[in-house]
């Protein structure tokens, strides 16, 4: 790197550059500078160009993409858009930060992976931040370890409606809709074109569509942390598609070959409760992790200890490995990867494992209709 500071070009500047990412490259100023961002809404770009002192603003994502004095990309915008602006950021020589879901369809993220091969330097580091918690790294991996056999496990996400989460986070969002002639038809085109790479030779129907979006916005959360815990499933055993809340029954064996089953629930209701969490039963102990909402910032990340003791008692612990939110640790480790040359766990080919993974669950749906 010419700095040790990396400098940063953001394309996207809606709601989760403006609560989340930009807040916190501000606070991690000692490894970061913003030097450009770019919005198809020019407002959305003005604005955070004013807000966060950003030099740079462009409605052009190719201003920032070739930008002499941009490092790493981060790719913040809808999930349809994610495969081509990476892709184009790799052909210019940057690293990518692409905010979870890397892409929609397995053939897209195939793309970004040849791209990253192909530009020989660049890498692609994918945001699912939940997976850098240090509660997560820490306690709950330490704690899992120690179950002997896994005979259960469970990841439900009831996330409530995040706007109700954001209007109380004091990041004080603006949204602007001055988008450009053509600008729908072209998310339009770019995601037609997603669903037939997700569903060949498929009826894409609007509950496919629905639910192709769903596991690429909430799910890539809870089932990229849960492969990370428990590795990836044999099979799916079943799935519920009842828009907006779904659910599947995966089959696993553990590390002897004993079978055991994890249920996946996921929903979007009206309630502001936000319930995300992994839990893991053993015969004599369970361990659950419970996240709350990213959008208010220092809520810790707890882990949840039951088991029995030797002495026959039941023992409840809970841990908070840090204060420190997911956010911030993830985009420490980011630094790491792209500075000292760390090795990424949430690689482009680790994010392609859940398109697996939902590939699978949608032809076990298609089954069943």
């Amino acid at each position: 790197m010419a700095s040790r500071k990396l400098r940063v070009g953001i394309i996207g500047a809606g709601e989760v550059a403006q609560v989340i990412h930009l807040p916190t490259l501000g606070l991690l100023s000692h490894l970061y500078e913003v030097t450009a961002v770019c919005d198809i809404s020019r407002k959305n770009a003005e604005h955070c160009a004013s807000k966060f002192h950003i030099p740079k603003c462009s409605t052009d994502l190719y201003e920032v993409i070739r930008d002499a004095t941009v490092d790493v990309v981060f790719i913040l915008t809808s999930d349809e858009f994610h495969a081509v602006y990476a892709i184009a950021a790799l052909e210019a020589g940057k690293h990518v930060m692409i905010e979870k879901p890397i892409t929609l369809s397995l053939p897209a993220a195939q793309r970004i992976v040849d791209a990253e091969k192909a530009a020989n330097g660049p890498r692609v580091f994918v945001g699912y931040m939940r997976r850098y918690a240090p509660s997560f790294t820490q306690a709950f991996k330490r704690e899992i370890a120690s179950i002997p056999r896994i005979l259960y496990a469970r990841a439900r996400d009831f996330s409530g409606p995040n706007s109700f989460f954001v209007s109380q986070s004091g990041t004080f969002q603006s949204k602007n809709f001055d988008f450009p002639p053509g600008a729908a038809e072209e998310r339009t085109r770019l995601l037609d074109g997603l669903f037939r790479e997700a569903f060949p030779g498929q009826e894409i129907t609007p509950e496919k569509q629905k639910y192709c979006r769903f596991l690429g916005s909430l799910g890539s959360h809870d089932l990229s942390m849960m492969r990370e815990t428990l590795g990836f499933p044999e099979s799916v055993a079943g799935v519920s598609v009842n828009d907006p809340f779904y659910s599947a029954i995966l089959n696993y064996k553990d590390k002897s070959g004993a079978p055991f089953s994890v249920t996946y629930e996921s929903g979007i209701d009206m309630v502001p409760t936000f319930d995300a969490h992994l839990a893991v039963y053993g015969e004599k102990k369970r361990v659950s992790i419970h996240y709350d909402t990213p959008y208010v910032k220092g809520l810790p990340t707890t882990v949840r200890v039951e088991e029995l003791t030797e002495t026959g008692e039941k023992e409840v612990r809970e841990i908070v490995s840090s204060y420190e939110d997911a956010y911030t640790a993830e985009l420490q480790e980011l630094y790491s990867c792209l500075v000292d040359g760390k090795e990424i766990k949430t690689s482009a080919e680790d994010a392609m494992n859940d398109l697996r993974l939902f590939d699978m669950m949608y032809k076990k749906y298609d089954a069943g209709l």
